[in-house]
């Protein structure tokens, strides 16, 4: 009865939609998978990780189906590449890894990663390379792989990469100043050429970005829900949605 019920609001959530309100760059923060793990009678957290997997692959095709453009998927930051047990993080490298071939198996999406490329073990570089790779061509939604990735060190390289740039150009520091400007620094952001997301979704009740997309969502609007990642459903997703339609965006102010 409960499901018939869910399906039911789903349905629901979705004939009232509005197709030109939709966003077209939903961004995630992807939090809970430990909380869950822990919550199925103590399970290790590489099983809340395999679980938190399964359910952005699922996540990406409700998505799909909304005609959404570009998804960013916050699977790893460069705090937890530091700040893990050996042995989670271990694991959960792994996880990410399947899950970039599991992507690009999928078929459907464009994978790129969003992201310090040369802070991640080689494996994984190569991963999500080889993943990167095999989807460059697909002109379906764009899916971004937020992974070894921090919103500080983001825009520290986005600077670095513009010194570089016009260092070579023999541009002089005064000259620089001159041409510097959000739209130079976005230009040399890891989602250069993107829309900036409309809508920030985090899972697991907290109500924080944790450096994720600092510069990007300015004007973004945020969506805080209660269920851990392995929980969040459709009718969860569909109602982030309907919330974001039915606010009134006023860009800087």
């Amino acid at each position: 009865m409960r499901n018939l019920i869910y399906r039911l609001y789903e349905r629901s959530l979705e004939r009232h939609l509005v197709a030109d309100d939709m966003p077209r760059h939903v961004a995630v923060i992807l939090d809970g998978n430990r909380r869950w793990a822990e919550r199925q009678g103590g399970a290790k957290a590489s099983h809340g990780h395999a679980v938190g997997a399964k359910k952005t692959l699922e996540f990406l095709g409700w998505c799909d189906d909304l005609g959404i453009k570009v998804v960013t998927l916050y699977l790893l930051s460069t705090d937890n590449l530091k700040g893990r047990s050996s042995q989670e993080l271990t694991e959960l490298l792994e996880i990410i890894a399947q899950l970039a071939d599991d992507l690009a198996i999928h078929g459907n999406w464009k994978l790129q990663l969003v992201g310090d490329r040369a802070s991640l073990p080689e494996p994984l570089a190569e991963a999500i390379a080889s993943a990167e790779e095999r989807t460059k061509n697909i002109g379906g939604m764009h899916v971004n792989l937020a992974v070894g990735y921090g919103g500080r060190k983001e825009i520290a390289d986005a600077m670095r990469s513009i010194l570089k740039e016009h260092s070579t150009q023999g541009t002089t520091i005064d000259e620089l100043a001159e041409l510097l400007d959000p739209d130079l620094i976005t230009q040399h952001l890891y989602t250069s050429g993107q829309p900036d997301p409309d809508l920030v979704i985090r899972t697991s009740g907290e109500q924080r970005l944790s450096g994720f997309l600092l510069w990007q969502s300015a004007q973004s609007e945020f969506y805080f829900e209660e269920a851990l990642w392995p929980d969040f459903r459709r009718v969860d997703f569909l109602r982030a949605i309907r919330a974001f339609e039915s606010r009134h965006r006023r860009f800087g102010a």
